[in-house]
């Protein structure tokens, strides 16, 4: 089902829709592992084509522990994405990533504890290599764009993940700076390593929404504070989306697209016919 995806974009809290995409056609699409979030819109940006995915669905109905990750990034796959931006909220851990300004995280810690983490399983063992969690060259192509709309920008971060809903508890939030944290968010555990299972390069744009509840002489984190900074900073990625479209290379040479290749440790003659098939998408080309 290929259609030649420049770049998929991950909507989170704040972007729910890409208005500037044109010719849009959308896919309802059904995975081996549910349905996605929300139906996913292509459609071309700057003459290239562009897929868009609300993460929380339309409306903001799913909340991160909810949000089908797998099915997310399966249904890219399907359409022919390989490269994914996720656009996403988070707080800052530390006092020069202010709210307003974007960081392009390079590390990640998950500390999620209801997600399903991979898409394999039931006799295939696959051990992916995530030393370094972000796609490194799409990560500089995203703080570039980002810095050139007009951002603040951070071009590294050590972000943690939570599972959430809740916001954290003060002890929670100076556990995580006195590990050295910059950054904490809900949703990119398990996206992130999800991404790298299907050989997708992938990276986030985080936009710092608050000081999450460390800070003693900022209020503690609020949805109505949350929103208040994606409304401002709404304009900011869309600008940004649209810069990196124009500076994305045709194709990929960083080693994201061969992430399975010397990750699998099931001996293939122990591969069933119907595992082969389940997992063909994903790693047919390893089995032929």
């Amino acid at each position: 089902m290929s259609t030649e995806i420049t770049l998929a974009i991950i909507g989170g809290s704040g972007l729910y829709n890409l208005p500037s995409l044109q010719n849009v056609e959308t896919f309802d699409l059904e995975t081996p592992y549910g349905k996605p979030s929300s139906p996913i819109r292509i459609g071309m940006l700057k003459d290239r084509k562009v897929a868009f995915l609300a993460r929380h669905g339309i409306g903001h109905v799913i909340n991160p522990t909810e949000v089908n990750y797998r099915a997310n990034i399966y249904a890219l796959k399907m359409l022919g994405a390989t490269r994914i931006l996720a656009i996403s909220a988070c707080g800052s851990l530390r006092d020069d990533f202010a709210p307003g300004h974007i960081v392009i995280p390079d590390q990640l810690m998950d500390f999620t504890r209801m997600r399903p983490r991979t898409f394999f399983g039931d006799g295939l063992v696959v051990h992916i290599s995530s030393a370094d969690p972000f796609c490194t060259d799409l990560s500089a192509l995203a703080a570039k764009a980002a810095f050139q709309a007009g951002g603040i920008v951070h071009p590294n971060g050590k972000l943690v993940t939570i599972e959430g809903p809740r916001f954290s508890t003060k002890m929670e939030s100076n556990l995580f700076r006195g590990w050295g944290l910059d950054l904490i968010g809900m949703t990119s555990s398990p996206e992130a390593f999800l991404a790298r299972e299907a050989e997708m390069c992938y990276a986030a744009m985080a936009h710092v929404t608050d000081y999450d509840v460390w800070h003693t002489s900022e209020q503690p984190v609020s949805v109505d504070m949350v929103v208040r900074t994606l409304h401002q900073n709404t304009a900011l990625a869309q600008n940004a989306i649209q810069i990196m479209i124009e500076n994305l290379p045709t194709s990929c040479n960083c080693g994201c697209e061969h992430a399975l290749e010397s990750a699998i440790i099931t001996d293939p003659a122990h591969i069933s016919p119907t595992i082969q098939k389940k997992y063909e998408l994903l790693i047919g080309k390893y089995l032929k």
